[in-house]
């Protein structure tokens, strides 16, 4: 296979990238370890209200990936899911095996865990955070329940209609959805293992709000200690004081863990691109990595003044195409505004 740009990584920043490179004509393949598209979006928190968007008030997360994979299919990207990238190879003589197949040693060829090999002229990481899996507390048969009635993340709020949740943490995914499923659940209780909640004083103020129509209810400072029920069905989950080790029974129909995720580079740290505190060093006026040809936006990528923003993405994704252009082409873009240059198949 053959294409302009392999982009590594399907998330939000990935899909936007395969919709900015078509606008400059350019072919993209797009590589993820998840089943679909929209990375940590859909897999983690799809019914998560985004606020942040450009002319979105408010999006759910699978709303806004749906909007983008839409967006970006009059460039028809192709799709690799359920496979990693494992290495990322160009014109050298310990990769001598490709090197009938480049163009004057430029060329890349990206293989991936499922024996794809796919040849391109440029690569963009747009990975978010890497791999990454859920912080699992440590208890006893927790495993047992685990896509039953403990997770680690929302999918469908329906889910939890007229039921009693523990969420435990004090983060501002623990906080935001105690807010969002209280709207639909009997009761939720808050478990933390300190007094002060780490998020945003707004989300506090919401928060406290909530706590006196008793819809939630916040339990400090204490940590989950065991669970009680059978066949993966939860009936109870006890917590013990900090302190004064007090346990205390909670009757529970759900368990959301909220402890962060655990992030891991996979592959990326054997690519030789130089990164920084489990990021990629990029130049922020290009996106170029440390590798000739390889990018790097989003989430993974670091510079200074960095702001970790899907809209600071977005940018960086249009940058990291137009100079990619420039570097195959060996010629300037030639500046058009979207809307007096169309989308291929769109009406003006």
């Amino acid at each position: 296979m053959e294409t302009d740009i392999v982009i590594i990584g399907a998330g939000p920043i990935g899909i936007f990238t395969a919709f900015q490179a078509g606008m400059l004509n350019m072919k993209c393949h797009i590589i993820d370890i998840l089943n679909q598209a929209g990375g940590q979006c859909t897999a983690l928190y799809p019914e998560k209200p985004i606020y942040d968007i450009p002319g979105y008030p408010v999006i759910t997360a699978q709303r806004l990936i749906e909007q983008l994979v839409a967006q970006a299919s009059p460039f028809e990207p192709v799709y690799h899911f359920g496979q990693k990238v494992e290495k990322i190879l160009n014109n050298r003589p310990t990769e001598i095996e490709y090197q009938e197949e480049f163009n004057n040693g430029k060329d890349l060829a990206v293989i991936t865990s499922n024996g794809t090999k796919i040849k391109c002229k440029a690569v963009i990481i747009a990975a978010g955070n890497g791999i990454f899996e859920p912080n699992r507390p440590p208890l006893d048969g927790i495993l047992e329940y685990e896509n039953k009635s403990v997770f680690y993340s929302v999918s469908k709020i329906s889910h939890f209609k007229d039921k009693t949740v523990v969420i435990a943490g004090g983060g501002d995914s623990a906080v935001d959805w105690a807010i969002e499923l209280s709207k639909v659940t009997k009761k939720i209780y808050v478990i933390h293992r300190r007094k002060e909640f780490r998020c945003a004083p707004e989300t506090r103020n919401k928060l406290d709000l909530l706590l006196n129509t008793g819809k939630i209810e916040v339990v400090v400072p204490y940590q989950l200690d065991s669970l009680v029920g059978n066949n993966g069905q939860l009936k109870a989950v006890i917590t013990k004081h900090i302190t004064t080790k007090e346990e205390k029974e909670i009757p529970s129909d759900f368990l959301l863990p909220f402890f962060g995720l655990a992030m891991n580079l996979g592959p990326i740290s054997d690519w030789n691109i130089q990164l920084e505190h489990h990021r990629i060093a990029v130049d922020p006026a290009t996106l170029k990595t440390s590798r000739d040809r390889v990018y790097a936006i989003g989430d993974i990528a670091t510079y200074p003044g960095k702001l970790k923003l899907i809209l600071n993405g977005f940018a960086e994704s249009a940058m990291a195409c137009y100079n990619i252009y420039e570097v195959i082409y060996n010629s300037p873009v030639n500046f058009q505004y979207s809307t007096a240059k169309g989308v291929h198949g769109k009406s003006n």
